[in-house]
């Protein structure tokens, strides 16, 4: 035992990446979102610079690397910003309001610059790194010094962003896996904002030790985040409609350990509704047809040039595992570190319990099927007083399935909410809502099963 314990709290250490693992890369500052899979032969294309990803491996999330040229090629450094800088920067923001500077009297005419491309191109010959370039730019800028100070560091920043890239390694997890998709593509994950993912969780009362029934049709995020947040205890059934499981291929990317890749398993709805009833054949052949048919469509019509670049590619990972990259933006030599597998089928024994004791809590989030038509059939698997969730990006599938629940008597305690959120921008003298955001997060109704006659 002490001999196996330090290599698997090596790989299970979520603070530090390690090969194989999976990493969330943000690129001058959310610029661009990359998924990548860390192996000592897998590379990043920064505008046109191609960087091996080896020197990322071993080092905490958080870190942040800066893009250098090398005599050979150019390659990722550590990077660590000076204390120094930043509190010239909070000086800076305080003497703002003193400023008297503006920059009414600057023209833009392509001539305040006097340090040319072919001077540039010589610098970097001489192995002048990104940052003595910028300084470069700034001493020979005739307008900078003219600008406010805000101002100049935008002109800092912009230049920095061309010939001195950043990267961050972030771990990817709910929020961050949550916010890359919904930037780059919503529709693949339904358009589930973060807040409403977070509202998921809470409103179906997901805590440790729990049995948790999710109709997943978002690419796997929602399995993925009642997983992560049941940490190995109690277990995910990922139920389905049809002969096809919906693909979950998100889930990879959350570096789950085998104990928690244990928890998560895949029963069909008529597996589970034969099981609660002893009959069954019939539960969803209605919905079978249509659901094969939309799923596949929908997964079809996403399917582009967009690639996992990390491991063995086929109709699910291309559709929905590392689609914020593009193929020849990140290739990988070795092929040898798989991420672990999640999503087993159910075993006989798991059933027979679910259905002595019921789930104790439902989530559904499946934007191409009709609400009422699976509550009325999932509800019954649930144990009396358990709380469910239903996450549907209009407000009218809800308002009619709420309606039925009502005239059933299914449940109690239903409401209907609508997540809203707002992110603000905090800068000394320069806080404000940001302009831009998400006009509406979906709508989430939520209640309590009740015991009727019929259920009995």
């Amino acid at each position: 035992m002490s001999e196996t314990r330090p290599q698997s709290d090596l790989i299970q250490n979520p603070r530090v990446t390690s090969e194989g693992c999976s990493v969330l890369l943000d690129i001058n500052d959310g610029d661009r979102l990359v998924f990548a899979r860390l192996s000592a032969g897998s590379t990043l294309k920064i505008g046109n610079k191609t960087c091996s990803l080896q020197p990322l491996i071993g080092c905490p999330f958080g870190s942040l690397f800066q893009v250098e040229s090398g005599k050979e090629r150019p390659y990722l450094s550590r990077f660590v910003p000076n204390s120094e800088e930043d509190n010239v920067e909070d000086e800076g923001g305080c003497q703002l309001q003193e400023e008297s500077r503006d920059n009414r009297a600057i023209i833009d005419n392509n001539q305040a610059q006097s340090l040319t491309g072919e001077d540039i191109d010589a610098m970097r010959r001489q192995g002048a790194t990104g940052n003595e370039i910028v300084e470069a730019l700034i001493a020979n800028s005739a307008t900078f010094e003219k600008k406010t100070q805000f101002s100049q560091e935008k002109y800092r920043l912009k230049k920095q962003k061309k010939y001195a890239p950043r990267v961050l390694l972030r771990r990817p997890f709910s929020r961050s896996i949550c916010e890359a998709y919904l930037k780059k593509y919503p529709a693949r994950i339904g358009f589930l904002r973060v807040d409403a993912l977070s509202l998921l969780l809470s409103m179906a009362n997901v805590t440790a030790n729990s049995d948790v029934l999710v109709v997943d049709m978002v690419g796997g995020l929602l399995t993925g985040a009642v997983a992560e947040r049941l940490g190995g205890t109690g277990s995910v059934c990922n139920t389905y409609l049809g002969g096809t499981p919906y693909p979950m291929e998100i889930i990879r990317m959350f570096n789950f350990s085998n104990e928690i890749c244990e928890r998560i398993l895949r029963c069909s709805l008529n597996d589970l509704c034969s099981a609660q009833n002893g009959t069954g054949e019939q539960v969803g052949q209605q919905e079978d047809v249509f659901t094969v048919e939309s799923h596949s469509n929908c997964f079809l019509q996403e399917q582009t040039s967009l690639s996992v670049g990390m491991e063995e590619v086929h109709l699910s990972s291309e559709s929905g595992v590392a689609g914020l990259v593009r193929e020849n933006e990140l290739s990988t030599v070795s092929k040898t570190h798989k991420a672990r597998k999640a999503g087993g089928n159910a075993p006989k024994e798991a059933i027979q319990l679910w259905k002595e004791n019921g789930f104790s809590s439902l989530i559904v989030a499946a934007p191409e099927q009709d609400a009422w038509s699976l509550v009325k059939d999932l509800l019954p698997l649930l144990s009396y007083s358990a709380s469910f969730a239903i996450y549907h990006q209009y407000l009218q599938p809800l308002a009619t399935c709420m309606r039925n629940l009502q005239l059933e008597k299914m449940a109690i305690g239903l409401q209907i909410s609508e997540p809203w959120l707002r992110e603000y921008q905090v800068l000394p003298s320069r806080t404000h809502p940001c302009m831009q955001m998400s006009g509406s997060g979906g709508y989430i109704l939520s209640g309590i099963r009740t015991y009727t006659s019929q259920s009995s």
